[in-house]
């Protein structure tokens, strides 16, 4: 008997649990294709957790032309902005003026065209800053006179790809976290794709009529080795670290940094208590799944940040960093900052059946687009799927207005009068509406069951593992959460006690 079951042929294999596997998953469920989605390890453990966590245009890529792009990203950034107010909020950049770097009247023209060229609607606007005279000048060199401030959105990236996941699930995606892709072959003008889960170790068959391949990083490796297609197209693995530090000032807002070898920099208020400090641009060789940052690069980083504030950011204000590997496309750039950011899709197909769509490249800002475009590019071997649907529509715990999130703050703290102000606010910042669905009918702490630190009990701990594919200490701690950076030793035992008996 053939493994391959002819009655159950899916529409896509979708390769990748990252946000562009999972974007195109929630967009091809919603238009009516069934759809498996396959992914190695946690949703979002390589690259879509380490971002800058930012939804923004790119106001460097204008230097290189990448007008479309920075236009695309500028639109999605305030749809995208209205369809998560839970994990996405503006945040205000402050630009100093260097001497030595880009002229004054080149920056104001940048980001005149920065503010004009997206259709602006919600964000405010850029206006000029006077340090003297605004608190935003308080921990900067007082060498620094003046700078300009203007508008972009932070967001939680691993969250981003989880509640995409969660979505496409609802809408009849199947969702196969830990679960590796061994290999596929065309047959009878159809993908056979054999995978296996890594926890039980069991072989699964599954047919379908369009394998697509958001492997990131490995993007390449599943194109000739799983895939064997032997492509042309190439990626180039650009690594991006930051450094997470002990709060550097008290405002809410942001800072981007100017440096001497035409990068930029971001300082960022994170989590409360610290502020995140990144990006670098270094090619990477080696595993993706091993990239880390190098004590080249958090030095790079400190140096760039000091060069900036008054008080120097030293090494033992560091207490956590992380990398993340860009997949770009391959378009012989001559330095990894100059290679492109946009997204790159390739389709085979033989005899118009069996079709493989490979994605390259890609910004977390761009993932909803890159998904309509990539549905776009397989239509014609699916002409029964609808049309496009997810802009504006909102991710699960999003349901609000932007506005309406102290409203919301309130309701939250009023039906649950055992949370303080912090824990609420992370709650809503993380869950949204969903709050309500995770707490419950708690009346009191108690109601919680074990505390794991911080804020974290099991009642959220149980959720995360039924809702949201939640294995380990790290998935809870630092992707559904990033409570990693408040809990200590001892509790991430207890915790890890727990889910190793099964959990909720």
């Amino acid at each position: 008997m053939n493994r391959f079951q002819h009655n159950d042929v899916k529409d896509l294999v979708i390769i990748g649990g990252g946000i562009n596997g999972c974007g195109i998953a929630r967009d091809a469920a919603g238009r009516g294709l069934s759809v498996s989605l396959f992914e190695m390890g946690d949703l979002a453990q390589a690259t879509s957790s380490g971002s800058t966590k930012l939804f923004h245009g790119g106001l460097r890529y204008l230097e290189y032309y990448e007008f479309r792009l920075v236009r695309e990203a500028l639109i999605e950034r305030e749809r995208l902005l209205q369809a998560m107010p839970h994990i996405s909020w503006p945040l205000r950049f402050v630009l100093p003026h260097h001497k030595g770097l880009r002229p004054s009247w080149l920056l104001r023209v940048g980001l005149f065209i920065y503010d004009h060229l997206g259709g602006r609607k919600i964000l405010p606007a850029t206006k000029t800053l006077n340090f003297a005279q605004d608190k935003t000048g308080i921990p900067l060199k007082k060498s620094l006179k003046k700078g300009f401030e203007y508008s972009d959105c932070w967001v939680d990236d691993a969250r981003l790809v989880v509640l995409n996941a969660r979505d496409a699930q609802e809408r009849g995606a199947k969702i196969h976290t830990r679960t590796r892709v061994e290999s596929a072959k065309r047959v009878d003008g159809l993908w056979q794709v054999t995978v296996r889960d890594s926890n039980t170790n069991e072989q699964m068959h599954v047919q379908a009529k369009t394998v697509i391949n958001c492997a990131g990083p490995w993007v390449a490796d599943v194109l000739n080795n799983s895939l064997h297609l032997n492509s042309k197209h190439g990626v180039r693995l650009v690594r991006g670290s930051h450094i997470v530090v002990k709060k550097l000032y008290d405002h809410d807002r942001a800072y981007i940094f100017q440096q001497s070898d035409n990068r930029i920099i971001f300082a960022i208020p994170y989590e409360d208590d610290f502020t995140l400090i990144g990006t670098t641009d270094v090619d990477h060789e080696g595993p993706a799944d091993k990239a880390y940052c190098t004590p080249e690069e958090q030095d790079y980083l400190l140096k760039a940040a000091s060069e900036y504030f008054e008080q120097p950011v030293k090494e033992f204000d560091v207490v956590w960093t992380y990398s993340g590997v860009r997949p770009l496309y391959d378009d012989n750039a001559s330095s990894a900052t100059e290679a492109t950011r946009d997204y790159v899709l390739k389709v085979d197909a033989v005899d118009g059946k069996a079709a493989a769509l490979n994605v390259f490249g890609g910004k977390i800002t761009t993932y909803r687009k890159l998904a309509e475009s990539a549905l776009k590019e397989i239509e014609k071997f699916h002409p029964q799927m609808g049309k496009a649907w997810t802009a504006g529509v909102p991710l699960p715990g999003g349901d609000y207005e932007l506005t309406d999130s102290i409203k919301l703050l309130n309701q939250i703290q009023t039906k649950y009068p055992f949370l303080d102000n912090r824990w609420a606010k992370r709650m809503l910042r993380t869950y949204g509406t969903d709050t309500f669905n995770i707490l419950g009918k708690a009346a009191n702490i108690e109601d919680l069951g074990q505390h794991f630190g911080s804020s974290l009990y099991e009642l959220e701990v149980n959720w995360l593992q039924e809702n949201e594919w939640a294995k380990t200490v790290e998935d809870i701690l630092w992707r559904r959460t990033k409570l990693g950076l408040s809990i200590d030793t001892e509790h991430k035992a207890k915790l890890n006690a727990y889910l190793a008996t099964g959990g909720g």
